[in-house]
């Protein structure tokens, strides 16, 4: 079995890469990414010095070179974390966002199409669905939520799933689509949430918080999304679904936070509210029963557990992460 993941030197893209070469040693996986800002090559090095996997530095949008490599390796299962990922950079620059994450997935779709890729996999966000009032924790995020965008980062990836539904309808190609909460866990780049507040808190830097810091986002610990992923790309039945997949864990910015100043030991005067960003989504949260009920995925990891796996992970590896922090 050959599984093409773009991304892949990314957060979630390489700690996919890790659990599926630890649950199917026997595949091969050939790994694509641009190397953009938030791409970072040290974390695979070792797997492609091992000749674990095979690299490619490489846009999706290069129409060209991607049908070159679809030709070459004919992957089975094609599963799609490139994407630009941060609201801000959004706001600021929107025609990278659409250009690489719905123009980009247009041409894997392509190949996919002409080389006949047995499934299709677009890694999506619970952000194309807009956002929930602060003031109804009864509702919930599902499937048949209506898409409703607040950023050029959410409509471009919704854009993305359209697309790759619309493949399905009219070509017949074999595809699913998951949209997940926040993720967190090793080998994030510093700039989203908990890494910066992390290594800022290390640094005793301003921690800097939006608006009142009382926005609600769902967690959802990275090993905990590759699984789910690893069961839906292998699901004959799942040809054509879209999953949410959510952590059950929802917490206001402000106190995830407080949280890490807690865990190590900082005082919560580092903390700096700021100007909220443009069209700032209040809350967020995933309803996985589908999921659930069709593969019998729930997340195994509580937020507890979590983030001091991740501070810690942050604590042992600053090697990894103090390179980046001139990015951010």
């Amino acid at each position: 079995m050959k599984i093409l993941i773009t991304g892949g030197a990314g957060f979630i893209g390489s700690n996919f890469i890790f659990y599926m070469l630890e649950q199917h040693p026997d595949y091969k996986i050939i790994c694509v990414d641009k190397l953009t800002y938030a791409g970072n090559l040290e974390t695979l090095k070792n797997l492609i010095a091992g000749n674990k996997i095979e690299f490619f530095k490489l846009d999706i949008c290069d129409r060209e070179r991607i049908y070159a490599l679809f030709d070459r390796e004919r992957p089975d299962i094609v599963v799609n974390f490139a994407a630009e990922s941060h609201v801000d950079r959004s706001i600021d620059n929107p025609g990278i966002f659409l250009f690489t994450n719905t123009l980009g997935t247009g041409v894997l779709l392509d190949a996919s199409v002409k080389f006949g890729v047995k499934r299709f996999h677009q890694i999506s966000t619970d952000e194309v669905y807009g956002d929930l009032p602060l003031d109804r924790p009864d509702l919930f995020f599902t499937e048949k939520t209506p898409l409703k965008t607040s950023s050029p980062y959410s409509s471009s990836k919704a854009g993305a799933d359209l697309l790759t539904l619309a493949y399905h309808r009219t070509y017949k190609l074999p595809v699913s689509v998951s949209r997940c909460s926040n993720n967190y866990g090793p080998y994030q780049f510093p700039e989203k949430l908990i890494p910066l507040m992390i290594n800022n808190a290390l640094q005793d830097k301003d921690l800097p918080v939006y608006g009142k810091g009382e926005n609600v986002r769902d967690w959802l610990y990275v090993r905990d999304h590759c699984r789910a992923v690893d069961l839906i790309i292998h699901d004959e039945n799942s040809n054509g679904e879209v999953y949410n997949i959510g952590g059950h864990n929802e917490m206001r910015n402000i106190d995830i936070v407080k949280l890490i100043c807690r865990e190590l030991g900082k005082p919560e005067n580092l903390i700096k509210f700021v100007t909220d960003r443009k069209g700032h989504d209040l809350r967020y949260a995933i309803d996985p029963e589908k999921i659930y009920i069709r593969l019998g995925w729930l997340p195994e990891t509580r937020f507890a557990d979590g983030i001091k796996k991740t501070i810690s992970w942050y604590l042992n590896n600053k090697s990894w992460w103090e390179p980046l922090m001139n990015r951010v």
